[in-house]
């Protein structure tokens, strides 16, 4: 049975880093870009679900929805302000802006809620599911996190690529050039593309904290970290991709923590990472790009 537990937490910690590689993998593959400052909206979003619940007393699923609608905001503005204006600057500039931003979040977050740790009430309550006559114990929340994980990807799969807008993304991934020629604004399909990830960082934190319910302004840190590994791990720019590179990760970590050490489980994972790179440099489901120099 410890076995099987294992798995399954394993696969519902996985599906939280999917949620959140969803959104790198998405602005990488459409805007080329490494938004490093992903992880602190992950904490952005569950902070604004505590206050929601704990100060204005909503309903938990009512402040999902108002983290995802405020984290998409800020995901767009973040956009504008930080990241339209070095559009055609190097990777580097880039990288320094990522950086910046995620450490004006961190240090905006201590001005407003403070170091102190918080607890935060899991959106599904502390509800679990016995089976084989009470053996193995299955939260609730662990489900709902990967039924949700499955419902996201198969909403954006279909997303991206039945409907008009998902058309423009995908056609902005391939040339912005030759997009803006055809008619598709650009800079809206790049901020939706910002919105759309950040919306998904704000599930994920809010799912992350119900299942570790202690929260502080770096919260989104090391999950950020791991996601995005995931996500180069899975193929980043890969939808697909993203999710299977995430619940593999959150496998091999809960498995090493429960069978090897639980300090050497993060060394594990990116040794992993680096070994797959070394294999498979372009993930597991990523696709080879070929340059006309």
């Amino acid at each position: 049975m410890n076995f099987l537990f294992n798995l399954i937490n394993g696969i519902s910690l996985g599906s939280v880093y999917a949620i959140i590689a969803l959104g790198y993998t998405m602005v990488y593959g459409i805007a080329k870009m490494l938004n490093f400052a992903h992880g602190d909206v992950i904490m952005v979003g569950a902070y604004v679900s505590f206050c929601a619940t704990s100060y204005l007393g909503v309903s938990p699923f009512l402040s999902v929805g108002m983290a995802i609608v405020i984290c998409a905001v800020l995901g767009v503005a973040i956009e504008r302000l930080a990241y339209k204006p070095l559009r055609s600057a190097s990777s580097l500039a880039v990288l320094i802006t990522a950086i910046g931003v995620s450490y004006f979040l961190q240090n905006a977050a201590l001005l407003i809620w403070g170091s102190n740790p918080k607890n935060f009430s899991s959106i599904v309550g502390n509800a679990s599911i016995k089976l084989f006559g009470g053996q193995l114990s299955i939260p609730v929340i662990t489900i709902v996190t990967v039924v949700t994980c499955i419902v996201v990807m198969a909403a954006l799969t279909i997303f991206t690529s039945k409907s008009k807008l998902g058309t423009a993304m995908r056609a902005v991934s391939e040339d912005k050039g030759a997009a803006q020629l055809m008619g598709i604004n650009v800079n809206t399909t790049i901020s939706l593309t910002f919105a759309i990830g950040s919306g998904l960082a704000a599930v994920a934190g809010v799912l992350l904290c119900s299942a570790y319910p202690v929260m502080t302004p770096t919260l989104g840190a090391m999950p950020g970290i791991k996601a995005f590994t995931a996500a180069v791990f899975g193929g980043i720019g890969s939808i697909p991709g993203a999710m299977i590179g995430g619940i593999l990760l959150g496998i091999i970590e809960n498995f090493s923590k429960a069978y090897i050490d639980t300090q050497l489980s993060d060394a594990i994972v990116f040794l992993v990472l680096i070994v797959v790179l070394l294999i498979k440099p372009d993930g597991l489901m990523g696709k080879k790009q070929s340059e006309k120099v």
